[in-house]
């Protein structure tokens, strides 16, 4: 009789990993969903839900690498006027979560370049953030 009872048991705690799994990738896919629409609309609310206020963003823009605190590239990505979402194609690539961290790999097509981001992620309070964005961008 214990037999069955622990094979229910491992059978039950799998589909709860498992729903936790889709729970934080569904919400992972909100975070990374608030970071596409800040960029685009430009919308520093949308970005500030999407990351931790301490996150870091390096990438190469050209050959130069840049080193930019989140403040920083959240003011003047939210500056200026709305672009139209029809002119942009922005693809999530890969999710992967292990614990309370995750990595996220996007594609971004804009008029006249292509950026490739890699995001890392951590489980804040309950809410996922991204704590860290290293990118690279070639034109089109």
């Amino acid at each position: 009789m214990k037999y069955p009872i622990l094979l229910l048991a491992l059978l039950f705690s799998g589909f709860s990993l498992k729903a936790q799994e889709k729970s934080d990738r569904d919400q992972i896919t909100q975070t990374i969903q608030w970071y596409f629409e800040g960029m685009i609309e430009p919308n520093r609310d949308k970005l500030g839900q999407a990351f931790l206020a301490e996150a870091r963003l390096i990438g190469y823009r050209g050959e130069n690498l840049t080193i930019t605190d989140f403040n920083s590239w959240s003011e003047n990505t939210a500056s200026g006027s709305p672009r139209n979402p029809k002119d942009y194609r922005n693809e999530i690539i890969s999710i992967r979560v292990q614990g309370n961290t995750a990595s996220v790999e996007t594609e971004l097509y804009w008029p006249g370049i292509y950026y490739y981001d890699f995001l890392t992620l951590v489980k804040v309070e309950g809410n996922w953030k991204i704590v860290h964005k290293s990118w690279w961008e070639k034109p089109l």
